[in-house]
C-alpha cells in the first residue's frame, strides 16, 4: 500500500512534517489523510476532540473508522481532582465494564446494576449524573500531567461511558468524563479491545 509523509510548506520555502503527523494513505482507490497513532505507531487508537466534541477511531494504519459526537466536561479542560474537568493527554482504556448489559442500564460506583434510565427518571433527578450502558475506564499515560498524584485520571475515575436521552450532545456538559449516546458506546465496545490508547486534546 502506497504511503506518502504530508509535508507542509512554510513560509520561508522549506518543508516541514506536519504536527498532526498526517499520512496520505490509500483506501477505496483515493489517497486520504491518515493520522498515525503517537504514542504507539501501528497501533488503533482513539482521539477525543475537545473543540469538536467528537471521538473518533482510527484504525492501525490511521484511517478513520468511526466518528461520534460526545460531550466534555461543563468545566473545560483540566487534569486535578475535584475540577470536574475533562483531562488531557495520552490516555489508555484499562478497564472495561458492561460487556453485553442491555442499553440505558444504570452502573452505580462500578457495578451494574438492575434498573433502568428512564427520561422519568431524569427529570425527577435533574443534577444526577447518569453513567449508562458501558464504562471505558481510563488510566493516564503521562506522568505528572494526567498521572499520579493529585492528577491522575485512573483515580479520578474518568471515564467513556454512555448517557442519557437529556444530555445535549454536541456540546460541554459533564462532570469530566466523556459521555456518548449509549448505541455509540456499544458500538465502541465491541469495536475496541482493553488498552486501546487514547488521545485527549484541544485540537481537532
Amino acid at each position: 500500500m502506497k504511503r506518502l509523509l504530508l509535508l507542509l510548506l512554510c513560509c520561508s520555502g522549506s518543508l516541514v512534517a506536519s504536527p498532526a503527523d498526517f499520512i496520505l494513505q490509500q483506501q477505496d482507490g483515493a489517497l486520504v489523510a491518515a493520522h498515525a497513532n503517537r504514542l504507539n505507531p501501528g497501533q488503533p487508537w482513539l482521539h477525543v476532540s475537545v473543540a469538536e466534541q467528537s471521538l473518533t477511531l482510527y484504525d492501525q494504519r490511521g484511517l478513520p473508522q468511526k466518528r461520534y459526537t460526545v460531550s466534555t466536561a461543563k468545566n473545560g479542560v483540566g487534569e486535578r481532582v475535584n475540577s470536574y474537568q475533562t483531562p488531557r493527554g495520552w490516555h489508555r482504556v484499562c478497564e472495561r465494564i458492561g460487556d453485553d448489559v442491555a442499553a440505558d442500564t444504570i452502573i452505580y460506583r462500578r457495578k451494574v446494576t438492575p434498573w433502568k434510565y428512564t427520561p422519568q427518571l431524569a427529570a425527577e433527578n435533574p443534577d444526577k449524573d447518569w453513567i449508562l450502558t458501558r464504562i471505558l475506564w481510563l488510566c493516564g499515560m503521562e506522568p505528572g500531567k494526567n498521572q499520579g498524584g493529585e492528577v491522575d485520571s485512573y483515580d479520578r475515575a474518568i471515564y467513556i461511558h454512555g448517557a442519557g436521552q437529556h444530555v445535549p450532545f454536541g456540546t460541554p456538559t459533564s462532570r469530566g468524563c466523556v459521555r456518548m449516546r449509549n448505541e455509540d458506546v456499544i458500538e465502541l465496545y465491541n469495536l475496541t479491545a482493553n488498552g486501546i490508547d487514547v488521545l485527549i486534546s484541544e485540537e481537532n
